[in-house]
């Protein structure tokens, strides 16, 4: 009895045994005619002999498996997936999805030439033309197939390595450990397109809900993209913390609220900025005080500085906060001389009246008033604001407390 392989449609159409043999046979010069055919393209003159090599060898295993896949058209999916999984890792990786397509559609036209003439009656030919094209259609599915699994692969890989750079941002350098924490942190920012030369902030609030945090950090990495302000991001526990780029430039309110738009309900703090990567853990360790302080501050704005919290997280008893404070408001003002500490001092503790300031310092109203404009100019913040009084009077308390080195009951 003749063997025959079947292809399956409307009607039930056969090719003979001999023509399969003569398939078979015909593979080498099939392989051999695909790759000069691919030489028309210019990316791939560029490439190695060894990937060269690699490419014959896929395209001689698609051969066989055309032949065998006559015989057996159930097996399409399997056989047309082994022929990329026999494809070296590191061609994988030079060829992108556009060129493999473009690569298949050159084999497919070469078979498409060169298989129908080895057919022995008219209906094999017709056979085997559309067996080319079922098949060369299978081959394009297997490779979008094996390019998203090696995407995809690739993603959760880089999830993962960016999720402990970003933690490594958030600790900070380990005791005795300094140099070669930081040569971590560089290389693994390197392996996911960030450089960590740019000077940086990091960002920190709530995080999304969790049905919405994979678009949500997708779309915040797109903006990142879009601004050319790329991101780090990672959610930790309950809080998603964002290490931002300051590639340089001016900024819009659109950059930061697109970044504010992937937090979830609450405030969002951002820390100072960082002249690179490996000083970005000073950012984090900032904002996260601020965004534990930030309760204090229900009407602060979203996103607040750091900085805007340092009454909050000096009465929540952040050393660092009491350090700004005395450093930015107290050592500027006992500088600058004069009398403007002791005239701040009386006018914080006299209610804001300037009258009463006055009399108190034996002074005209019109010195205090200059005094106070003066306290405003060297520390940036206003003793006749509310907001800015709160900052000046908390500075004072802080100053004082790490100025007073005996209790009340032993004095005297």
């Amino acid at each position: 009895m003749t063997h025959t392989a079947r292809i399956t449609d409307d009607h039930s159409r056969a090719v003979s045994a001999a023509t399969l043999r003569r398939l078979e046979l015909a593979g080498g010069d099939l392989a051999s005619a695909c790759l000069a055919a691919m030489d028309s393209q210019p990316w791939f003159g560029r490439l190695t002999a060894d990937q060269r090599a690699a490419v014959l060898l896929v395209t001689q295993r698609g051969v066989a498996n055309f032949v065998a896949w006559l015989d057996e058209p159930a097996e399409t999916i399997r056989l047309t997936a082994e022929a990329f999984r026999i494809a070296p890792r590191d061609l994988a990786r030079r060829l992108s999805l556009r060129q493999t397509v473009e690569l298949v559609r050159i084999a497919t036209d070469v078979f498409e030439q060169r298989l129908p003439p080895l057919a022995a009656t008219e209906d094999e030919r017709r056979v085997l033309v559309e067996g080319v094209l079922r098949f060369g259609r299978g081959i394009a599915f297997a490779a979008a197939t094996a390019y998203a699994v090696a995407a995809e692969a690739r993603g959760t890989w880089d999830a993962r390595l960016e999720a402990l750079v970003v933690d490594a941002v958030v600790r900070g350098p380990l005791p005795g450990d300094v140099g070669r924490t930081g040569d971590a942190l560089v290389s693994r920012a390197a392996a996911l397109g960030w450089d960590p030369a740019l000077p940086a902030r990091v960002v920190v609030g709530a995080a999304p809900d969790p049905g919405t945090v994979a678009e949500r950090l997708a779309e915040l990495r797109r903006h990142g993209v879009r601004t050319r302000s790329p991101v780090l991001v990672a959610v930790q526990g309950t809080r998603l913390v964002v290490v931002r780029a300051e590639a340089g430039g001016d900024r819009d309110a659109g950059d930061d609220a697109g970044i504010v738009a992937a937090f979830g309900p609450g405030p969002v703090v951002v820390g100072p900025r960082a002249t690179d990567l490996n000083g970005a853990h000073a950012s984090a360790r900032e904002a996260l005080a601020g965004l534990r302080a930030a309760g204090g501050r229900p009407d602060a704005p979203r996103p607040v500085a750091a900085d805007d919290l340092l009454p909050e997280r000096a009465l929540g008893g952040d050393p660092a906060a009491h350090r700004r404070l005395t450093d930015s408001v107290i050592a500027p003002l006992a500088a600058a001389g004069g009398e403007l500490l002791h005239t701040l001092a009386v006018y914080l503790e006299g209610g804001g009246a300037l009258e009463a300031c006055a009399r108190a310092l034996y002074v005209h109203p019109n010195t205090v008033r200059y005094r106070l404009r003066r306290i405003g100019e060297v520390t940036g913040h206003s003793p006749t604001d509310p907001r800015d009084s709160f900052v000046l009077r908390t500075a004072l308390v802080v100053f004082r407390l790490q100025t007073w080195s005996k209790p009340p009951s032993s004095q005297g």
